[in-house]
């Protein structure tokens, strides 16, 4: 509480002189009791939101460097992947186009040792 010229204690055993027609003592003892408990309340409030202000910094601190890990391990990973062993289409489609052939190679066979079409029918 940099900027405040009063804590609990100074308003606490702060002493008025009295004068004649002056402020009833009693009222301003009771008025200052509860400036007094406003303060302290405020002091806890204020203290309470310092220490969250300060675990929130600390979290904020951890999940910086959570972040910071997780980024070295992906661009890690990424400086390890083997670019090069990307599929090749074109020899997939060869292959594609091989197994057709034999495909067809086969069914050409089928025809001629069980015969025609009809016959196929049956197995």
């Amino acid at each position: 509480m940099n900027n405040m010229q009063f804590n609990p204690t100074d308003i606490l055993q702060k002493e008025f002189k009295q004068k004649m027609r002056g402020y009833d003592p009693a009222e301003v003892d009771s008025f200052l009791d509860n400036i007094i408990k406003d303060y302290e309340n405020f002091d806890n409030v204020l203290q309470n939101l310092k220490n969250e202000n300060n675990q929130l910094k600390s979290r904020i601190t951890d999940l910086n460097n959570q972040l910071a890990s997780a980024q070295n391990a992906t661009n890690g990973s990424r400086n390890n992947y083997d670019y090069s062993a990307k599929p090749n289409y074109s020899e997939q489609n060869t292959n594609i186009n091989n197994n057709v052939d034999i495909l067809k190679r086969l069914s050409n066979l089928e025809r001629k040792v069980f015969g025609g079409s009809d016959n196929m029918n049956r197995y």
